[in-house]
């Protein structure tokens, strides 16, 4: 493989699997399935297989680790006997979630015009989620990247409608200034 793209360099990736994993957890059973731990395993099978990526791009790159990180999410399904049902939601939303987050991020600023450019501004996305403090970061994921109603996430939160309006209002706040500032390297 180039130098744009080696083996060693897979752990920057991590947030942003971190990220894609803690989106599909439903949050009723996320304590059974650790996002972080989703992300290392998908790190660990794209470490070990690194020589049957055939693409030649970050883009592809990224698309590749989405694909492990879908067969991660998969198996752990299946581990918890989920209906296949399940299983293809899963696979779906893997996809959906990442179109979401490219159309967040275009909504944030100017399109770049080099498709490098887009996918660094997805791992500096992911990155800025995990600098949220987590009430924060979970109601800005759940209702711009998993498209839930404030009142649903009230109520997995425990929480009123009117406190997720201000965790949305400061999340996002905050989320725009370390975009901006770069502070999430």
């Amino acid at each position: 493989m180039g130098t744009l793209l080696d083996r060693e360099d897979l752990h920057r990736y991590r947030q942003y699997l971190v990220l894609l994993a803690r989106l599909q957890c439903d949050p009723r059973w996320q304590r059974l399935m650790d996002p972080s731990d989703l992300a290392q395993q998908t790190l660990l099978k794209a470490h070990e297989n690194f020589g049957q990526f055939r693409g030649g791009s970050e883009a592809e790159l990224l698309g590749w680790l989405r694909r492990i990180l879908t067969n991660q999410l998969l198996d752990a399904v299946r581990k918890f006997q989920r209906e296949d049902k399940e299983a293809l939601r899963i696979q779906a939303s893997v996809e959906s979630t990442s179109l979401r987050l490219d159309a967040f991020l275009q909504s944030q600023g100017p399109q770049p015009g080099e498709q490098l450019l887009h996918e660094e501004r997805l791992l500096q996305l992911a990155r800025a989620l995990e600098e949220l403090p987590e009430d924060q970061r979970q109601a800005v994921e759940w209702h711009y990247l998993k498209e839930e109603s404030v009142k649903d996430i009230g109520q997995w939160m425990e929480r009123s409608p009117a406190s997720v309006c201000g965790l949305l209002r400061r999340g996002l706040k905050r989320l725009r200034e370390i975009l901006r500032s770069g502070e999430s390297s």
